[in-house]
């Protein structure tokens, strides 16, 4: 008779009569079942908290190796890409008049603006503003004159070798008692820059090409 018609002919209200391979095998059983029940007690209910802070620190490194390896791959781009920067900077520094060049860039602002045809009516700098590594110098101007004229002075502020913005423009009719019909005030304020480490350091920015309106 083999094992499983053993347990077919079993009576389950007499198991002393059991034979005994099928004793050992029930007692076996009873036994696994309980370590199984003692370890998820004793060992899997304590130690799943640590299990899971350990499977979330090892998402975190990964989640970091990720990261530093694809830092490591583009290494060479961010080296290029920083360099790059560092020559726009210093073409951009390079625009940036010293302390003794403001003065005949003042000039070049005021003749940019007869040499467009307009008259000047007030030509007022500011004082300094403080940025950082560089100065701002805001430059109050009134011009009258047509459209065309603002925009060919406009034109020769871009064309200067230094930074020189444009800002808070307010074009207006120009009181036509005694004048042109075609006359208009321009309001504005143009703003240039001086690079203050250029004092420090004692060197001079060399010349550079770039304007702007704004």
């Amino acid at each position: 008779m083999n094992f499983i018609e053993q347990l077919r002919t079993l009576d389950p209200r007499d198991p002393g009569r059991w034979p005994t391979t099928v004793r050992a095998f029930f007692v076996g059983l009873i036994f696994v079942a309980s370590a199984v029940v003692f370890w998820y007690l004793l060992v899997w209910t304590q130690d799943r908290p640590q299990l899971l802070r350990a499977e979330a620190e090892e998402q975190t490194l990964r989640q970091e190796f990720m990261t530093k390896q694809q830092r490591a791959a583009n290494l060479d781009a961010y080296k290029a890409q920083l360099a790059e920067m560092r020559r726009s900077f210093g073409a951009m520094l390079r625009q940036l008049p010293g302390r003794t060049e403001v003065p005949n860039l003042l000039v070049d602002i005021s003749q940019t603006g007869l040499a467009a045809g307009l008259q000047e009516k007030l030509f007022q700098p500011g004082p300094e503003v403080d940025k950082g590594f560089y100065a701002e110098l805001p430059i109050r101007i009134r011009l009258v004159g047509s459209y065309h004229e603002f925009g060919k002075f406009v034109s020769g502020i871009a064309a200067l070798p230094r930074i020189v913005t444009l800002h808070d423009i307010q074009i207006t009719p120009v009181d036509s008692h005694g004048g042109d019909f075609d006359d208009l005030t321009m309001d504005v304020t143009a703003k240039t820059y001086r690079y203050i480490e250029d004092e420090k350091s004692g060197g001079k920015a060399p010349a550079g090409k770039m304007g702007g309106a704004k």
